[in-house]
């Protein structure tokens, strides 16, 4: 049987093939992997797509921990938030990057407050979230490069590999500007990801971040997300001529006559 006549016959059974390399490229001891393949919605979210079903407490993930940064970027963090919460309390948002229609970015894109789609095909893994047409590249079994190597990003350099039923990712090279819940990091910022089926139609995503410059330990938290099986994604523009940020910062709202 020949490479393309595996895949084929691997796709239509459900699985994709995946393994070590041999000479040719092809696996040289190819076996079945999860098929994560589909629209995909955080577990309990009701923001964009009708609610969805009560979660089973059972596949909940655990309680989102908060980053422990060392004590300036502590300090520099809570600055910004609390600026956030007296601008909200005054009605004047402080601008943020959805007023400057920049994208998420990673980690935040696997927020998946609205649905995002995986799609898995030979040596790569792309995620695509609705919110702004994100896309994120994994590319499968290869070695990661180093940051010298790599083009600061939105989305960063990502390897992975599957490690029984788990997706194993590594991705390095995020901008410095790109923010995940208001919390600093350098471009030496690490994020790996350990994504599993916890039951056939639940994702746990456990995402790690480390940081030698700014985080005094690695931070660990857990999202889940529910497959919606009759979902097809949709289009979501940010158009940027209605919210923009004033001479002082502040977010506002252009309104049509």
């Amino acid at each position: 049987m020949t490479a393309s006549s595996r895949l084929a016959t691997a796709i239509v059974t459900g699985f994709l093939v995946s393994g070590s390399a041999g000479a040719q490229g092809v696996p040289s001891q190819a076996r079945p992997v999860p098929d994560i393949t589909g629209s995909w919605q955080r577990l309990g979210a009701t923001v964009g797509v009708r609610p969805t079903a009560k979660p089973d407490p059972k596949l909940l993930p655990p309680p989102a921990a908060q980053p422990v940064l060392k004590p300036q970027y502590q300090q520099e963090r809570q600055q910004r938030l609390q600026a956030i919460r007296e601008a909200d309390a005054k009605g004047q948002p402080l601008a943020n990057h959805n007023v400057y229609c920049i994208p998420d970015g990673m980690p935040a894109m696997m927020n998946a407050v609205f649905p995002m789609e995986i799609l898995q095909s030979r040596g790569q893994v792309t995620i695509i979230a609705e919110a702004y047409n994100q896309v994120r590249r994994i590319l499968m079994d290869r070695p990661q490069k180093t940051l010298d190597e790599v083009e600061l990003t939105f989305y960063g350099h990502a390897v992975g590999r599957w490690e029984a039923d788990t997706l194993v990712v590594d991705t390095i090279g995020i901008k410095e500007n790109v923010r995940f819940q208001n919390t600093p990091h350098s471009a030496q910022m690490r994020i790996r990801e350990r994504m599993r089926l916890v039951a056939p139609d639940i994702l746990w995503n456990e995402i790690t971040i480390e940081d030698p410059v700014t985080l005094e330990q690695p931070w660990t938290f857990t999202y889940a997300y529910q497959r919606m099986p009759d979902y097809t994604l949709l289009e979501y523009i940010c158009e940027d001529n209605r919210e923009y940020s004033d001479e002082k910062g502040l977010q506002q709202i252009r309104i049509a006559k």
